[in-house]
C-alpha cells in the first residue's frame, strides 16, 4: 500500500511542476563538445608544482644556512657548568672587543700586520674547539678548564700585543714626519 500511495503522490508532483521541467534536448555533438573542452582544459598543477619546487629549494637553503652557522660556532659548551659558561661568555666579550679595536686600526701600513694577526687568531680558535670536543667528550676536569682559560687569556693578550704594536708603529711613524718637516 505504501508503494501505491508514494507513485500516487509522485505523480502529482510531476503533474505539478509538469510546465517547469527544460524539455529543450541536448545537441547531438554536446558529448563530443563536453570531451573537447575536458581535453583542451589548462592543467594548473604544473604551476602549483613548479611553487612547490621552488618553495622547498628555498626552504632547504634556508634550512642548510641555518645549521652551517650552527655547526661554524665552536663555542658551544652545552655540556658545562654555568660557571665555565660565564667564564667563557666574559673572556669571549672581551676578545671580541679587542677584534673590533684590531679592525678599527686598518690602513695600508697595519694590514699586514692585522692579517697576520687574524691568521693567528684562527689557530686559536682550532685549539679552543679542541677544547670543546674535549669538554663534551670527557666531561669538565681541572686540566681542561685550565687549558681553556689559558687559551682564552692567550687569545686576548695576542691581541693586546698586536694592538701595541700597530700603536707604536703609528706613534713612530708620526714623530719621524715630524722631524722631517
Amino acid at each position: 500500500m505504501k508503494k501505491e500511495n508514494e507513485n500516487d503522490d509522485l505523480g502529482q508532483l510531476f503533474e505539478k511542476f509538469e510546465n517547469q521541467w527544460d524539455i529543450h534536448e541536448m545537441n547531438p555533438d554536446h558529448q563530443i563538445d563536453f570531451l573537447n573542452k575536458l581535453n583542451n582544459k589548462p592543467k594548473k598543477k604544473k604551476n602549483f608544482a613548479g611553487w612547490a619546487i621552488a618553495a622547498s629549494i628555498a626552504v632547504l637553503l634556508g634550512i642548510s644556512l641555518f645549521y652551517k652557522n650552527i655547526a661554524e660556532k665552536p663555542k658551544e659548551l652545552k655540556f658545562a657548568s654555568k660557571e665555565t659558561k660565564r667564564t667563557d661568555s666574559i673572556f669571549s666579550i672581551l676578545i671580541e672587543n679587542e677584534l673590533v679595536k684590531l679592525k678599527e686600526k686598518n690602513s695600508p701600513e697595519n694590514e699586514q700586520i692585522i692579517n697576520d694577526a687574524l691568521k693567528q687568531m684562527k689557530v686559536f680558535d682550532a685549539d679552543y674547539e679542541k677544547i670543546i670536543k674535549e669538554v663534551q667528550k670527557n666531561g669538565e676536569n681541572k686540566q681542561i678548564i685550565y687549558a681553556m682559560i689559558s687559551n682564552l687569556q692567550t687569545r686576548i693578550s695576542f691581541l693586546q700585543t698586536v694592538l701595541q704594536r700597530i700603536e707604536e708603529n703609528e706613534n713612530l711613524k708620526n714623530t719621524s714626519d715630524e722631524k722631517t718637516l
